[in-house]
């Protein structure tokens, strides 16, 4: 099975650009010179907080995410979405046999998913650890994803 969240993730950039200018909007429109003795009115900064908040969830959260498990080696990878186009940042690949499939574990919180993939290593003693940011992966595909981890977790168990 083969799969990513483009489509998903697509707006992510626009939108991220227009929080970001709400921001600097707000945050020019908030700064007054004035001559006389009134105080700074400190409710103007609670749309440049709530933008701030918005745009730093975004920018951590905004991770584009590709699944394949053709073949006989599962493939994850995940990217930045801001700047993706230009340069590679905040990649994270991972290309394993599925034999190697211990365990996985996909945590659902109100505004973020991430999944945990347990890889068996030779080097180390234990698994290796992997997690991934799926928050924009749809519902539709997070099933996907889990049934077909559980089919290569179900095939590991019969071998060994």
């Amino acid at each position: 099975m083969r799969f990513n969240n483009k489509k998903e993730t697509s707006i992510v950039p626009s939108i991220y650009i227009i929080v970001v200018a709400v921001f600097i909007t707000n945050a020019f429109a908030s700064v007054e010179i004035k001559y006389d003795d009134v105080p700074f009115n400190y409710s103007s900064l609670i749309p440049n907080v709530i933008a701030l908040a918005i745009a730093v969830y975004i920018f951590t959260v905004g991770k584009s995410f590709e699944f394949d498990s053709d073949g006989e080696t599962i493939n994850f990878k995940s990217n930045g979405l801001l700047i993706s186009k230009f340069m590679r940042y905040r990649e994270q690949r991972t290309e394993v046999p599925k034999a190697k499939l211990q365990n996985f574990k996909i945590e659902n919180y109100i505004l973020y998913k991430r999944l945990h993939v347990f890889i068996h290593s030779r080097n180390k003693r234990g698994y290796r650890h992997y997690k991934y940011n799926i928050t924009f992966l749809s519902r539709k595909k997070t099933k996907a994803l889990r049934i077909s981890l559980a089919k290569v977790m179900e095939k590991n168990k019969a071998k060994a």
